[in-house]
């Protein structure tokens, strides 16, 4: 599958590293194709399947886009991007709305009311926004076995074969997740992002990145 990977952090690299190992074709979007982050992560990969665009360039050839971008920047880059080359995709978002310009912890640039999932969707109506993935670490994303035991992953939107397709083919068969909990419509999307504070205080207290969490439910 061509598969566009919009931003060059830790979150994209480890996205876009993936997926190249498991044969899709995979352009990884930046504000320039000459970025030295993404020129850094394609030699790495050392594939012929792996290419760096601009973020147009890599959305409009892509069959299945992920937003890998902060979640304060997201909408300036998809609009960037262009409503027709998104128009009919998967877009799985991943940001999140963490605003560092107070130092640690982040505080959130949108909550309570709203999300940067919603926000997405509502600036792309014929775009099929998927949230899921934003309360992990990076390298779990791809790898939940880094965790030992179950543990569960969220995912959030409005169309329903949309997340289907997200939940069995990209979460589960292709980065290995048994346990997605699908939270609902997109409104969902406030719920997982205003976890963020307490996943960072987690952190702190563990002392590690890589945890997560397991719902238990239960029997009635």
């Amino acid at each position: 599958m061509k598969i566009a990977v919009l931003g060059t952090g830790m979150v994209g690299v480890a996205l876009a590293s993936k997926l190249v190992s498991l044969g899709h074709e995979v352009t990884m979007g930046s504000r320039s194709a000459a970025g030295e982050k993404g020129k850094a992560w394609r030699d790495s990969v050392k594939s012929e399947k792996a290419q760096v665009a601009t973020f147009a360039d890599a959305a409009t050839g892509a069959e299945l886009i992920f937003n890998a971008t902060a979640g304060s920047l997201s909408l300036e880059v998809l609009r960037s991007v262009g409503a027709e080359n998104l128009k009919g995709k998967v877009l799985i978002d991943v940001s999140n709305p963490l605003d560092f310009s107070g130092g640690m912890p982040p505080t959130l640039t949108v909550c309570n009311t709203d999300s940067v999932g919603e926000q997405i969707q509502a600036a792309f109506p014929e775009t099929k926004v998927i949230k899921t993935l934003n309360t992990v670490n990076a390298n779990l994303m791809v790898d939940p076995s880094g965790v030992p035991g179950d543990h569960t992953l969220f995912l959030s939107g409005n169309d329903a074969e949309a997340k289907k397709f997200v939940a069995e083919t990209v979460l589960g068969e292709w980065f290995g997740w048994r346990n997605v909990l699908d939270l609902g419509d997109i409104t969902t999307a406030r719920g997982t992002e205003m976890f963020l504070p307490l996943w960072v205080r987690l952190w702190g207290a563990l002392g590690t990145p890589s945890f997560n969490i397991q719902i238990n439910k239960a029997s009635e």
